[in-house]
């Protein structure tokens, strides 16, 4: 017996509205499973989403759940290295948002994470990749170089076998495999003859994998070594989980506040992905979608649609998009509820507040339950009457009965639906059910356009109308005989007059429509004159305007030729009367001032040819300059800037460059053999110190194998070293495990 849950009802809903493609691809962005419901507060959540969609963020690494790793830590129990890490990175992932001071509600959230110093003992042991840092232990750093050098005894062993002219004839290759966890070499048959060792495994050419018995040796002693380290590792574990045991209010508090940041981050950033929108559910039940796009079409035509009403009835052509409207509808609603990114107008839309979404869409009737398509269809609306505040859709409504039946039947179902307060959407070809449904003010006709002409849906709708089915011509578009179809039509006959008036009113209003379209074309066209008719005049204007300036500059020409040929004449009556003529023309002018710079003591000024700096000043207009260990008094008016100043009044400071001579005494190797530990951390000091200096970015610290305390002391010193960018092993030529390659 199949238990019908809750999350099967969503599974189910997600399936009928084909959301599951777009709810599978926002999964994929969550960092740990989680349910697609947020609890707690909506307004609080989405004011969080706001906020975080508002600023650039790294999105969170995959973490796993911790139900496994609380219940251990409950009983006291041993974690993993790995189990550890997922903590770890949670912690990391806080830290690095709390890290960018951010402001607003995601600021105080992230002032919220106080990180125990008992944990920083445990993350330092961890790489960023999860890794636990040997280093860190001397035992465990001894271990690997031990490890290492049997590793390396091995492949030279390996190695002369190779070159052994005894198995040079079975030897298929010259290289060292690793099968197995074993180092072995490729072999053709016969080879007992020459190499004794196990089989390990066999190539797609039929030869075998052997690993020779001369490296067993080595092979047992890196197996006891790693059985050591294993021990160090479950130390560390055991350790580590003791102080988990003892914050766990801690890593409860972190392990909530992830699931809450997972739940915002992923529906942030799958909307930045698919470039959608992020709409919340209003506190009502009007439904408004403008620019809507359902996530399962592509290069679909946009939905417009009003349902402010109780009941939305679609009808109209076959094919023409009714369902997917219904769908649309649906599931808008659905993905509001649970704050899905989803393509819209934000801003136009409306989507209001359902406690369920119902959808009545696909046909009950199989072999298996034993039931019609009608007695199916009613074991569904009988459960519709159980919700409350619901959003259903029903597909098709009329499936599986009589059509006069079924409408008095939907009819008053409907009816009582309105009275209980649900939303109900319908797709129809029930004419009778829409006569019968579309005098009533709480019901919305809407209807799917048919394009007589071109003989097909337009896949656009159009509210107030009831729309014919065009089913003999959808017969005929899709290959039935035109005799069979026009028979049909002369069967069908004028079965209702009221059917026939209602669907010419809605021919009517498509037409007045159509009519108001072009009468706003027209009112468009006659702006767009009007506009270009401003644009003439506006150049008409600007070319009188250039014709009276250039007659106003011949005007100056003329005045200022009279008043020189009267200066020539020498009649000063004649050149005053000229140039009062000539100024008359003029346009009056304001004259500026002349902007004095302004000074203050410590400004560096120049002075003629002198650079100095004022020391004192006894007001706006005289210094007292001090220029080469003299001091002059000044007229402000002579002195100029000899610093930039920025827009606010300051002076930029100057670049300065500092060159010093050094004696060059660093060489680029430095060999610390014999030394003690700290002994050679001062020479190792004093060495990097010099190399820095003399500009050198790679170095070779030579310290030798011995005991590995020397190793171990080096290692650390270059860890903590702030100049050291990296450094590793140096290669067998120049010292192999004895020496490190640093690099500054």
């Amino acid at each position: 017996m199949r238990v019908d849950t809750k999350q099967n009802k969503i599974e189910l809903l997600i399936e009928q509205l084909d959301l599951r493609e777009h709810i599978d691809s926002f999964l994929h962005f969550f960092s740990r499973e989680a349910p697609l419901y947020i609890e707690g507060d909506q307004e609080l959540h989405f004011k969080y989403i706001q906020a975080l969609d508002k600023i650039e963020f790294n999105a969170p690494p995959k973490i796993a759940p911790f139900y496994t790793i609380k219940n251990h830590l409950k009983k006291h129990g041993v974690l993993s290295f790995e189990q550890i890490f997922e903590i770890v990175k949670v912690v990391r992932y806080f830290r690095y948002f709390k890290n960018r001071e951010l402001d607003g509600i995601i600021g105080e959230w992230m002032d919220k994470f106080t990180i125990d110093e008992r944990f920083n003992e445990i993350e330092k042991y961890f790489t960023r990749d999860g890794k636990f840092e040997e280093n860190l232990d001397e035992n465990l750093f001894g271990l690997g170089q031990r490890i290492r050098e049997h590793r390396n005894d091995m492949s030279g062993a390996l190695k002369r076998m190779m070159s052994s002219s005894k198995l040079a004839g079975y030897l298929v290759d010259t290289q060292i495999h690793f099968i197995n966890n074993e180092d072995c070499l490729l072999v053709r048959g016969g080879f007992n003859h020459v190499l004794k060792g196990a089989v390990v495994g066999r190539s797609t050419g039929g030869f075998f994998y052997v690993s020779p018995d001369s490296i067993m040796k080595s092979k047992e002693k890196i197996r006891f070594i790693e059985q050591e380290r294993e021990a160090i590792f479950y130390t560390y574990a055991k350790e580590f989980s003791a102080k988990l045991s003892e914050i766990q209010p801690f890593i409860n508090f972190i392990d909530k506040e992830f699931d809450k940041f997972d739940n915002y981050q992923a529906r942030v950033l799958f909307a930045r992905a698919k470039t959608l929108q992020i709409v919340k559910s209003k506190q009502d039940s009007k439904i408004v979608l403008h620019s809507f796009i359902h996530p399962a079409l592509h290069n679909a035509k946009p939905i417009n649609v009003d349902f402010s009403k109780n009941i939305l009835m679609i009808t109209g052509v076959n094919a023409g998009g009714k369902t997917m409207l219904l769908k649309s509808i649906l599931a808008s609603a659905f993905m509001a509820k649970y704050m899905i990114p989803m393509a819209l107008n934000e801003s136009k839309s409306h989507i209001g507040s359902f406690k369920s979404v119902l959808a009545i869409i696909d046909d009950p009737q199989n072999v298996k339950n034993d039931i019609s398509t009608f007695a199916g269809r009613m074991q569904e609306f009988s459960k519709i009457f159980t919700h409350k505040s619901a959003l259903v859709g029903v597909d098709e409504i009329e499936l599986g009965t009589d059509s006069d039946e079924a409408a008095a039947l939907f009819k008053v179902i409907l009816d009582d639906l309105i009275t209980r307060g649900q939303k109900v959407v319908v797709t129809t070809h029930h004419k009778r059910l829409a006569a019968l449904m579309a005098d009533r003010d709480d019901v919305e006709l809407m209807a799917a356009i048919y394009d007589e002409e071109q003989r097909k849906p337009t896949y656009e709708f159009m509210q107030g109308i009831i729309g014919k089915s065009y089913a003999f011509e959808t017969a005929s578009r899709y290959g039935i005989a035109n005799h069979i179809v026009n028979e049909a039509k002369a069967v069908y006959g004028d079965n209702s007059e009221r059917l026939n008036l209602l669907i010419e009113r809605g021919s009517q209003l498509e037409r007045e429509l159509k009519q108001k379209h072009k009468k706003v074309d027209e009112k468009l066209e006659e702006l767009h004159k009007k506009e270009l008719s401003l644009k003439d005049q506006r150049e008409t204007l600007y070319k009188e305007l250039e014709e009276q300036k250039y007659a106003l500059k011949r005007s100056y020409e003329v005045a200022i030729s009279e008043a020189k040929s009267a200066a020539k004449a020498g009649d000063t009556q004649s050149i005053h009367r000229a140039m009062d003529k000539a100024n008359k023309k003029l346009p009056p002018q304001t004259i500026q001032e002349p902007k004095h710079e302004m000074f203050s003591v410590g400004d560096k000024v120049k002075y003629h040819s002198q650079k100095g700096t004022i020391v004192s000043m006894k007001d706006s207009k005289e210094a007292i300059i001090e220029t080469d260990g003299m001091r002059v008094r000044v007229k402000t008016k002579h002195l100029k800037h000899t610093q930039i100043l920025n827009p606010a009044g300051n002076a930029k400071k100057q670049s300065t460059q500092l060159k010093m001579d050094v004696e060059k005494r660093a060489g680029l190797k430095c060999d610390l053999h014999g030394m003690r530990a700290d002994e050679a951390c001062e020479v190792l000091d004093v060495f990097l110190s010099d190399a820095l200096i003399n500009g050198w970015d790679e170095v070779i610290i030579y310290h030798g194998i011995g005991t590995g305390k020397l190793s171990y002391a080096v290692k650390n010193f270059l860890s903590a070293h702030p100049r050291v960018k990296k450094f590793e092993d140096a290669p067998q030529h120049l010292g192999g495990f004895g020496a490190k390659i640093v690099s500054l």
